[in-house]
């Protein structure tokens, strides 16, 4: 026995003393780190994969001399004799680029193949970052399948994938290195403001459709995940300057200016730094709509309730007896914004790596400021706002923890629509402008015989100017207030209209200003575990998230008159992963739980698979099915915004009885029935949201109910058309995605990639107008009844509530995309995108869908990275179908439109350097892709890359 074991002893001695741990790193040929890279031993089964960072620990059961084989993906198998355990390994691998052999995380939060994703993922690599057509590779990502563009501003670009979505879009988040780039306040993504620079950015990767599973809230119509570079395998100190010029039919030529540089240095293995800065400064895309949302010409010479489109200030209006509805002169946005824009961006992070292993501890701040425009409910000059970042993360090889936070300030930012109407009340009130307009109306008709439209048109032209040639008027004194100005109306550009903008959009107070305050902040925490090295049965993901919100507007957009508003939500997931049928068929399920203040947890399942067909297993077939789920928004919750003509109220319990407003009777003292009966009444009333939300009148009744009273219908026949509104509080919006999809590569160099979804959409997040009466039981339609009394006389409110629709809404689509090589080292690359969807109107009348997106979308490339020496090009087209927009801001068909942009770089291998001139919208025509902002125009630019 004895001897048994001393034989058994040296066995495991000779074992443990023929085991050779050697590490090492891989990269690419631009030396950043290839994750999900094999390393094995050749004729041994000893191997292991490389880690996010690139870098790998191999335990062979050999001594030195062997050799390990390296391979990856979209590159060559690189063999490496290892002569000693103490030897370095750093390997290099050579680029065959194949898009669907690309490394990609997002899709299930763990490093694999695009051909093996379980669901649609596209991806921007630097070598397509380099080669884009567009002036920056924020704006190329137009040119992925899948991905559709709402252009609001030259520098505020909204992606949005499988619809429903605006400018404003709350349907798609921005990771930024891990960190949600969505405004605290408005819940939705300002473009790149704040986003990467390209001369740090690593990759690009985008997920269409839902992905609340691993993602959480708002992961609802798609994700895109920007992921900078690491200062300890990026180094040295590069540039960009880009110089050209912007067109547009509106705005002329004008100068175009973008200027980035970075700097990134490992001081040690284990501390490195990189900081980065960007400017860019252009002039924006004007935009000049004139057609009129009101019925009637364009103009008010010949439609005297002129509501032009981008005109601010006419959209104040009265009806005058004797002369119809009237509106007042309003002021184009381009006088009422200098059209600049302006964007500066810097980002400084340290990373530590405080042992010989890939533990590191990331510290990182981000800062964007500068001018924009973006639309809304209305339009809205950001000035001089800042947005930052900070960020605290701690990762290794199997796991991260993040915390960061998000603050913002407003700066000098306003809305366009209340700078013209008040520009024009400082000039001469409302009531005073229509008072001179209906005099000089009626004594133009009077007594120098105009027709209707002759005294319109002489009218307006006295209120506007206080002069009456042929009738010798002078402006009416206000008996209420006799020492008010009667100034003419600030013409643009006068230093009486410059005065009255810059008082105007200094003043929070919407009843007299257009400033808005913003000051809330975002707190944020994420975990994730891999127990891929402990468990061994399948590979088992844990992980969640927590986020706070503070709402600070002192009172100027939200309820938080008292103090800022905080609420809390988290989420917890889960999910495993395991291959069968000889790793052929991968299985991914996860399940997340979420839970906000207002709102009851929800759970998220995904539950993929992914079938590897052919010898080479390069058929891939995949299924998945997910849900999604959106919180209402910040504002969804807690807006409390008087817009004058109607005010908006968020839904969150406490926020019925935070609003409140004192509305002025039209009948004081006595409120006189509809029957004649007098009613004892206040001369005023003080509503709630608890009135918006319980006591309301639907829109559609009471305009059915004021088209019947002005026929002369009874005030009974008329009462009978009052509906109730039944207005539910907020809760989540949540879709079922059901998607197919297949992928190959042949004969490698054709690529293949086909994809169908179908989702169910429950619990639309929805917005309503309604009538509140400011007395009266809403329940009471009777002749007799209060309410309607009060409707009958015009005590009512109007407010617009956030709520969710009863509909179900449906959509499908499909999409196929190609890339070949054709000659040589010529690419071509197309892409075709169908998209679709459905619902029954006669469950919710006033449900406006706002799909906002092309049925028919068709996209293609053709490049050449070597055409000849150091030369290479890229041409992008792009084609839509017209398509119907709906916003809160305004309705509309996008017309069909065709875009061609183009680029030629040239290689200074000397000085290592690109030099590239690029143009986009090549030969076009301006066109839009938002209704109400400007049209898009052409850019011409030549920019030159310095790289260490």
């Amino acid at each position: 026995m004895k001897m048994y074991l001393f034989i058994l002893s040296l066995f495991f001695c000779s074992i443990m003393h023929a085991q050779t741990t050697i590490t090492g790193s891989v990269t690419d040929s631009n030396n950043l780190p290839i994750p999900g890279a094999n390393v094995k031993v050749s004729g041994d089964n000893a191997g292991t994969v490389t880690d996010m960072d690139g870098k790998f620990s191999l335990t062979a059961t050999r001594k030195p001399p062997f050799t390990i084989e390296v391979s990856s993906v979209g590159f060559g198998v690189k063999k490496v004799d290892v002569q000693s355990e103490n030897q370095k390994i750093a390997v290099k691998l050579t680029d065959e680029e194949n898009k669907l052999d690309e490394i990609v995380v997002s899709a299930s939060r763990t490093p694999e193949r695009v051909i093996e994703s379980p669901v649609t993922i596209e991806r921007m690599g630097l070598q397509q970052i380099k080669n884009t057509t567009a002036a920056s590779y924020y704006d190329g990502l137009e040119n992925l399948k899948e991905v559709h563009f709402n252009t609001s501003s030259l520098s505020f670009k909204s992606i949005n994938t499988r619809g429903f979505a605006t400018v404003a879009n709350t349907r798609f988040m921005q990771l930024v290195d891990g960190m949600d780039n969505s405004s605290p306040a408005l819940n939705f993504v300002l473009g790149n403001l704040i986003g990467v620079s390209e001369l740090d950015v690593a990759n690009v990767e985008l997920l269409p459709g839902a992905s609340s599973a691993l993602y959480g809230a708002n992961a609802f119509n798609g994700i895109l995940f920007m992921n900078s570079k690491s200062p300890f395998t990026n180094e040295g100190i590069s540039t960009y300057i880009k110089y050209g010029q912007t067109r547009q039919n509106v705005a002329g030529t004008n100068d175009y200016w973008d200027f980035g540089m970075r700097a990134a240095k490992a001081f040690t293995k284990h501390f490195a730094a990189k900081a980065n800065f960007t400017y860019l400064r252009g002039t924006e895309w004007i935009a000049d709509d004139r057609n009129s949302v009101t019925d009637g010409g364009i103009g008010h010479g010949v439609n005297q309730n002129y509501d032009g489109l981008n005109l601010y200030g006419d959209e104040v209006t009265t009806f005058i007896n004797n002369v119809g509805q009237v509106s007042r002169t309003g002021y184009r946005e381009k006088d009422l914004t200098d059209n600049k824009i302006e964007s500066v961006k810097a980002d400084f992070s340290l990373h530590f790596k405080p042992w010989a292993n890939d533990f590191e501890i990331i510290l990182q701040s981000k800062i964007g400021t500068g001018n924009t425009i973006y639309q809304g409910a209305n339009r809205y000059a950001l000035k001089n706002f800042y947005m930052n970042q900070n960020k605290l993360e701690v990762k290794g090889k199997n796991f991260f923890a993040r915390v960061y936070m998000t603050t913002e300030d407003a700066g000098d930012s306003y809305d366009m629509r209340f700078a013209g109407w008040n520009v024009n009340a400082l000039s001469k009130s409302n009531t005073n402008w229509f008072t001179d307009y209906a005099t000089a109306f009626q004594l133009s008709s009077a007594i120098l015989g105009l027709n209707a439209n002759g005294a319109s048109n002489y009218a307006r032209a006295f209120a506007d100017t206080n002069m009456s040639p042929g009738l010798n008027l002078t402006p009416n004194t206000n008996p209420l207030n006799p020492s008010e100005p009667r100034n003419a109306r600030f013409e643009p550009g006068s230093t009486q209209f410059n005065n009255a903008l810059k008082t105007v959009t200094a003043n929070p107070d919407l009843t007299q200003g257009a400033k808005f305050i913003d000051h809330s902040e975002i707190y944020h925490s994420d975990v994730n575990y891999n127990f891929k090295d402990i468990i061994k049965f399948a590979e088992i993901q844990l992980g969640g998230s927590a986020r706070q919100y503070v709402m600070n507007s002192e009172g100027t957009i939200f309820t938080d008159y008292d103090g800022p508003i905080k609420y809390n939500e988290f989420g917890v997931y889960g999910q495993l992963t395991k291959k069968f049928l000889e790793e052929r068929l991968k299985f991914t399920g996860s399940v997340r739980y979420d839970k906000s203040r207002n709102f009851d947890g929800f759970f998220s399942p995904r539950v993929s698979f992914v079938y590897s067909a052919g010898a080479d297993k390069r058929h891939n077939f995949r299924a998945s099915y997910q849900t999604g789920f959106r919180n209402p928004t910040t504002q969804d919750q807690y807006i409390g915004l008087d817009l004058g003509p109607f005010a908006l109220i968020g839904s969150a319990p406490d926020n019925l009885t935070r609003f409140t407003e004192i509305r002025q009777n039209n009948v004081n003292g006595v409120t006189i029935s509809a029957q004649g009966q007098e009613i004892l009444g206040a001369d005023q009333v003080t509503l709630s949201g608890v009135n918006a939300y319980q006591n309301s009148y639907t829109l559609s009744s009471v305009q059915a109910f004021d088209a019947a009273r002005n026929s002369g219908q009874t005030i009974a026949a008329s009462a009978a058309l009052l509906e109730k509104a039944t207005i539910g509080l907020v809760k989540p919006e949540r879709v079922q995605a059901f998607e197919l999809g297949y992928r190959t590569i042949v004969n490698n160099d054709l690529s293949v990639d086909i994809s169908g979804y179908y989702n169910i959409y429950n619990d639309f997040l929805n917005q309503a107008r309604v009538y509140t009466p400011y007395y009266g039981d809403a329940n009471d339609t009777s002749a007799g009844s209060q309410a309607v009394a009060a409707i009958n006389n015009k005590d009512r409110r109007v407010y617009q509530i956030y709520t969710n629709s009863r509909t179900e809404v449906k959509s499908k689509g499909f999409g196929v995309g190609l890339s070949k090589k054709v000659y040589k080292d010529f690419e071509l690359g197309a892409n075709y995108n169908f998209a679709e969807f459905e619902f029954d109107q006669s469950k919710d009348p006033s449900f406006i869908a706002g799909f906002n997106t092309p049925k028919h979308r068709v996209k293609a490339s053709l490049g050449n990275d070597k055409l000849f020496k150091n030369f290479g090009f890229n041409v992008n087209v792009r084609w839509n179908t017209e398509y119907l927009w709906e916003s809160s801001f305004a309705d509309g068909m996008v017309p069909e439109n065709t875009v061609l942009d183009a680029q030629i770089n040239y290689a200074i291998p000397k000085i290592k350097s690109v030099l590239k001139v690029g143009a986009n919208n090549l030969g076009g025509k301006d066109y839009i892709q938002v209704i109400g902002a400007g049209q898009i125009g052409r850019l011409y630019f030549v920019s030159l890359t310095i790289n260490p």
